[in-house]
């Protein structure tokens, strides 16, 4: 069990900025990959941001440029700093861990209990 904790959602103003975290219960070493992902009103979960466990990231197209994720491996806390935000970057914001179950290669996913991001005037 991976036990996820997020926070630094609210309310934003188109062009401003927040910065989420999600501190993990054990060092972030030993998670595979830690993310990102977005569920916005009436749309499905999508993938925002990714961070492996040997610093590679990823960004989806539509925040590229804009967010950030990055860590804080002494802390076992990813963060997302979104920047530029749009009315469109307004969903409820998951922090992911994806682990490997034993010495296998199957993979399991954690989930924090999401945070609201609104951005609007």
């Amino acid at each position: 069990q991976v036990q996820l904790v997020e926070s630094g959602g609210g309310l934003v103003q188109p062009g401003g900025s927040l910065r989420l975290s999600c501190a993990a219960s054990r060092n972030i070493f030993s998670i595979n990959r830690m993310g990102w992902y977005r569920q916005a009103p009436g749309k499905e979960r999508e993938l925002v941001a990714t961070i492996t466990s040997d610093g590679n990231t990823n960004l989806a197209d539509p925040v590229k440029g804009r967010f950030t994720i990055s860590r804080d491996v002494a802390k076992n806390t990813v963060y997302l700093q979104m920047n530029s935000l749009k009315s469109e970057d307004t969903a409820v914001y998951y922090c992911n861990a994806r682990v490997s179950v034993g010495w296998t290669a199957i993979l399991s996913d954690y989930w924090g209990q999401g945070t609201q991001v609104t951005v609007s005037s």
